[in-house]
């Protein structure tokens, strides 16, 4: 068993994709609410891009990494917040990250709403798993709880 953190890098198909879902958000078409998030980067300090799924879950907003602890998250972790951009529409945000034990109700939403996209990155879970099966996989998932400014 691997001691280091779950993560599923892109395939070229799949980085290819990501910058056209992106670089339709940054022109204002957004696809089923996607984003494109800037976070900077913890080594470089520059302003990193990458397509997102903002979460609605009972009035709060999220973000969930379904390819699990990748350079987003952990430049996140350490700026505490970032951008998310469709068109000209700039929102500002901070971030906190939840604990596993808070993620259930979270990744089941997130899983109902997104699957058709991101079921492959949960290794056989899904929006139907057991709540014990989603709980399972929350540790190779994170989440923020993210607040936009103004």
């Amino acid at each position: 068993m691997s001691s280091s953190p779950y993560y599923l890098k892109g395939s070229p198909l799949a980085v290819r994709f990501n910058n056209i879902v992106g670089w339709l958000a940054r022109h204002g078409l957004s696809i089923a609410g996607t984003a494109e998030m800037s976070v900077r980067g913890r080594k470089s300090g520059k302003m990193q891009r990458i397509p997102v799924n903002p979460h609605q879950y009972e009035g709060a907003q999220y973000l969930v990494s379904a390819r699990g602890h990748s350079q987003w998250v952990r430049n996140m972790r350490v700026a505490g917040g970032g951008e998310l951009r469709v068109g000209r529409k700039l929102r500002t945000f901070t971030a906190v990250e939840l604990p596993d034990e808070e993620k259930l109700p979270i990744l089941r939403t997130y899983l109902e709403k997104w699957g058709w996209e991101v079921n492959q990155y949960f290794q056989g879970v899904t929006a139907k798993s057991t709540d014990e099966e989603i709980v399972a996989c929350a540790p190779d998932h994170p989440v923020f709880r993210i607040t936009v400014d103004g």
